[in-house]
């Protein structure tokens, strides 16, 4: 079966009153009036020919069945439900505000959702039960799911699947019931409204809908794009380009063994884009950001020069002078041809330290 590649806008805001309409209105349309099961004649729960899966139509749509092959592009709601006696909802997109994006043929994880989705019409209202052996997946991706509804980064880009970090991702998601799902996997309903279908030739392909080679060769395109935007000194946008090569790297990354010479390839790629994106953050004054990026990569990889440079750089900018000096000396010993940018730059920790000192005199000036 081919695989499917999922998506929601990144880090889009969503305004109180717009979700709160939301909210209401898909309470009103599926709890309070919920919709009527097809008639008998049109065999209302039916098995789709995959053992472990049971749908009922709510609402059979008006359109044509769509076509589905490799790239088509799916919209549509959903809502997971438990299997308990009040059908506790876990998921609802529609509480989120955004209807869900997936491109058949791409996706790594939750793959159970292109059987269902190919089943439906347009405009379709289904409701699907999966047992265990279709939902065990379902906690990592509503994982990242949530991650993007809440405006954060639906991978966690900067940490590194391996050793301790690798352990106790798997014991926590960061979401109480998703952990619980993860321990214990239970059967799932899946309550689905179609809302579009899009041929691949109807829409203009983003880096989340290509498959991993087109992915690998998006990076280098990316990555040239982020540099001439940084040159340009638009460092907003360069810092989404840089995002963008980093997610392409990550997904290919996480299906790699770790520290094995593929994947060592690909985090070598994703340290250098992450360090460019690092300067973009200072110049964009985001200092603290740009330690705590770094400081993941040097955890990792302890030899990394350029980390240690960056992060002593973001360092000066906070007046963290021991640290920054810390970092330097590092450098230095790393390489030691960096003598001269490291001679510049603690000068500026100087300056900026005797800055410092003498507005801590003009602040507490009278107070003692």
């Amino acid at each position: 079966m081919p695989h499917t590649c999922y998506k929601l806008p990144w880090q889009k805001n969503i305004q109180t009153d717009t979700l709160s309409t939301h909210t209401y209105l898909f309470s009103l349309h599926i709890d309070r009036q919920p919709y009527r099961r097809m008639s008998s004649d049109m065999d209302g729960t039916m098995l789709l020919g995959v053992e472990g899966i049971k749908k009922t139509i709510l609402y059979g749509g008006t359109a044509e069945m769509p076509r589905f092959i490799t790239g088509t592009k799916v919209t549509f709601h959903f809502r997971t439900q438990l299997c308990d006696d009040d059908r506790t909802v876990i998921d609802d997109s529609k509480v989120a505000g955004v209807p869900m994006e997936v491109v058949i043929g791409n996706m790594f994880k939750l793959e159970i959702w292109e059987t269902l989705l190919t089943s439906m019409r347009i405009g379709e209202v289904a409701e699907f039960w999966c047992d265990v052996t279709h939902t065990g997946l379902y906690p990592l991706v509503a994982k990242s799911l949530r991650r993007i509804a809440e405006g954060k980064d639906p991978v966690d880009w900067h940490i590194h699947s391996c050793g301790m970090a690798n352990m106790f991702a798997y014991h926590t998601l960061g979401y109480d019931d998703l952990d619980q799902l993860q321990k214990e996997p239970q059967p799932l309903y899946f309550v689905l409204e179609l809302v579009k279908v899009q041929q691949p030739s109807e829409y203009d392909r983003e880096s989340w809908a290509l498959n991993d080679e087109e992915r690998l060769k998006a990076v280098p395109l990316l990555h040239g794009q982020g540099n001439k935007l940084y040159k340009l000194g638009r460092y907003q946008d360069a810092t989404n380009k840089y995002k963008e090569a980093i997610v392409c790297v990550k997904n290919i990354q996480h299906k790699e063994k770790a520290w094995e010479a593929p994947w060592l390839k690909l985090e070598k790629m994703g340290n250098m884009l992450t360090l460019n994106y690092c300067q973009c953050l200072l110049r964009m004054e985001e200092y603290y950001e740009v330690i705590e990026h770094t400081s993941d990569i040097i955890n990792q990889h302890p030899g990394e020069m350029k980390a240690f440079y960056v992060r002593g750089k973001a360092h000066i900018e906070v007046w963290n002078e021991a640290e920054a000096r810390a970092d330097f000396e590092r450098v230095l010993d790393l390489d030691p041809g960096m003598k001269k940018a490291v001679k510049k730059d603690l000068g500026v920790l100087n300056m900026r330290m005797e800055e410092k000192n003498e507005e801590d005199k003009v602040k507490y000036k009278g107070m003692f």
